[in-house]
């Protein structure tokens, strides 16, 4: 039986997704093992995540101030949005390198069965964005499911009098495909592929 510090250092790391008992064991352990300076950082940083860290007031993407370094990148395309379900997709995007727009979160997809209309995700910034920015083209790069397909077909249709492309990621990825797991070159691919929703 371990002391109540270690064994409350399991159960918080066992809250963590994928982490089980066995792991969440070896990592509270390793905790008696390394250096002050590395756990005084640690404990700060799990700290400051909840103080620190909110929504892009444009974009909805993780930042420590009101609007994120990918919006303030005076360098990028500001003409083209991608529109992505979540956060973890704009980091996906920026790891291949290639895409050098701006992004879009939504925080979820249409799914009537779900109860998740469209004024339950963050659709209508979206539109303010294409009425108030020189926007020229709208990148939909959701998952291939039927809620993907359904917030795809929404947005196309609710920019249909805008004067704005709307494309989407071709299905290089998979249909039914968690975007959290597709590969790096798959959604290279997919991007470079995308196809023109107006047509």
């Amino acid at each position: 039986m371990y002391p109540e510090t270690i064994n409350n250092l399991i159960e918080c790391y066992k809250k963590h997704p994928g982490i089980g008992e066995k792991s969440a064991e070896r990592m509270a352990l390793y905790c008696l093992e390394a250096d002050d300076e590395m756990l005084q950082m640690f404990a700060e940083s799990l700290l400051n995540i909840k103080k620190k860290v909110k929504r892009c007031k444009k974009c909805n993407n993780l930042t420590e101030n009101d609007v994120c370094s990918i919006c303030n990148d005076e360098s990028r395309d500001s003409s083209v949005i991608c529109v992505v379900e979540d956060i973890k997709n704009v980091f996906q995007f920026e790891k291949i390198g290639s895409y050098h727009g701006l992004y879009h979160v939504l925080d979820g997809l249409i799914s009537p069965l779900d109860n998740i209309n469209p004024e339950d995700i963050n659709i209508g910034s979206l539109l303010e964005r294409i009425d108030n920015e020189n926007i020229k083209e709208v990148i939909i790069a959701v998952k291939p499911s039927i809620e993907g397909e359904t917030t795809a077909l929404y947005i196309s249709k609710a920019l249909e009098d805008k004067n704005v492309i709307v494309s989407k990621i071709a299905h290089g990825v998979p249909m039914g495909a968690d975007m959290d797991y597709v590969d790096a070159l798959t959604l290279e691919l997919a991007l470079e592929e995308r196809k023109n929703m107006n047509n």
